[in-house]
């Protein structure tokens, strides 16, 4: 078990296409010689876990690590424990083979799109550099939404920021709007903001 005592954790299967020779280099806790062969008919599937699962954790870091080489800095959002496990959110993990990226989203309370709420927040959307341009991000962002308008979710909100191109492109493409800042970078210059009705 991922210690989520709720007995939530959810299987999903997922059907992508992929290129038929793909290498990953991964410190991951289910890898621990960090030099992986991904086969190509290696199943794509994103599973529910709790947020101090070691998979969860593995990536996280590498989310943060990546924002210290983009930012200079740690992301310091104050995060409350639980906001990414049931019932404040739900953390995410894509596997093929190995943990290849995550996403997660929490609820917003006091922030509306258009008018609308209550809003589901995405956090911590990240894809291993060696699995990006595969669309994979692409997946995983479908299924954080879907995932939240089920819980009820009326948005998604989320914040990136212009060291993040791949990022704003990939929410523009996928029907995310500019809206008004929240949070705690909201005064940042860096910072930029994006909402989509569910």
């Amino acid at each position: 078990t991922d210690g989520n005592s709720s007995g939530a954790q959810r299987y999903f299967h997922l059907s992508v296409d992929l290129p038929k020779a793909s290498r990953l280099s991964s410190h991951c806790a289910r890898c621990p010689r960090g030099d992986v062969q991904l086969r190509s008919d290696a199943p794509l599937r994103i599973e529910q876990v709790a947020f101090a699962h070691p998979d969860a954790q593995h990536l996280v870091e590498a989310v943060q690590n990546e924002y210290v080489v983009r930012y200079g800095s740690r992301d310091e959002t104050p995060m409350e424990h639980g906001d990414l496990d049931p019932p404040d959110g739900r953390f995410y993990v894509m596997y093929q083979d190995i943990p290849v990226a995550c996403g997660a989203w929490r609820w917003r309370d006091g922030v509306t799109f258009e008018g609308l709420g209550p809003a589901a927040e995405i956090k911590r959307m990240y894809v291993l550099p060696d699995a990006r341009h595969r669309g994979l991000a692409r997946e995983l962002l479908a299924h954080l939404e879907t995932a939240a308008r089920s819980e009820g979710a009326a948005v998604m909100v989320l914040e990136t920021g212009t060291a993040q191109p791949e990022a704003i492109g990939l929410y523009e493409a996928s029907g995310y709007w500019p809206m008004e800042p929240f949070g705690f970078y909201s005064n940042s210059t860096l910072a930029r903001y994006y909402g989509k009705v569910l």
